[in-house]
């Protein structure tokens, strides 16, 4: 591709990344609740998710479940409740301290996490279909382009994951100083809950 089509792709990314949705929303209440390292864990999950599902539309499984509605309804579902209950494990788990370090095991859990709230998205296989096609020359090696393009976004989208992961850390000790943390727990499980109804909201299809 040329360097016009990919300064392009860069910019359109950047500016979609930028706008706030599930995986930003899900990241930053991470990282206020449970720390810089879980957000981390998390943010690779989510970049492993967003791979995975570049990969599998690259291979026409994406296309598949699009053309589906039955698969793509229960994709949508799945990635919606899977959020809600970790919103309910959040607010069960409300009365431990926010203070309390969170054990490198855990970590292995949020990395999971964001995996899976990935590979629950079907917007994300939607995503790859609707904008790649813009920015690929026919007349050059489309496996090559393919590669090109998800290496840069999953690139992007991980650099501004991180970003929103350290900012939201950085207000959680003003946040452990100014409430109780039961408080607090149960206010991010609300959140992320709101973050579950969005993911719901935004993937639905018109109905006629």
């Amino acid at each position: 591709m040329s360097e016009n089509s990919l300064f392009a792709f860069v910019l359109t990314v950047t500016l979609i990344e930028l706008t706030p949705g599930p995986n930003m929303g899900y990241l930053a209440v991470l990282a206020a609740s449970a720390g810089r390292r879980a957000g981390l864990a998390a943010t690779a999950g989510v970049a492993l998710g967003l791979l995975g599902v570049g990969i599998a539309s690259s291979l026409g499984l994406a296309a598949i479940v699009t053309a589906s509605n039955p698969l793509y309804e229960a994709i949508r579902w799945a990635g919606a409740l899977y959020l809600l209950w970790l919103a309910w494990q959040g607010w069960r788990a409300a009365p431990q301290e926010i203070t309390k370090p969170v054990e490198a095991t855990a970590n292995t859990e949020f990395f999971l996490r964001g995996l899976m709230t990935n590979l629950l998205n079907p917007k994300a296989g939607v995503f790859y279909l609707s904008i790649f096609p813009t920015f690929i020359d026919e007349k050059r090696p489309l496996l090559l382009q393919t590669a090109i393009l998800l290496t840069v976004y999953v690139a992007i989208a991980t650099a501004i994951h991180t970003a929103v992961v350290i900012s939201a850390n950085a207000i959680r000790p003003g946040i452990e100083k100014q409430a109780n943390t039961m408080l607090i727990r149960r206010t991010m499980s609300v959140l992320l809950a709101v973050v579950a109804i969005w993911l719901f909201y935004t993937t639905r299809r018109a109905c006629c």
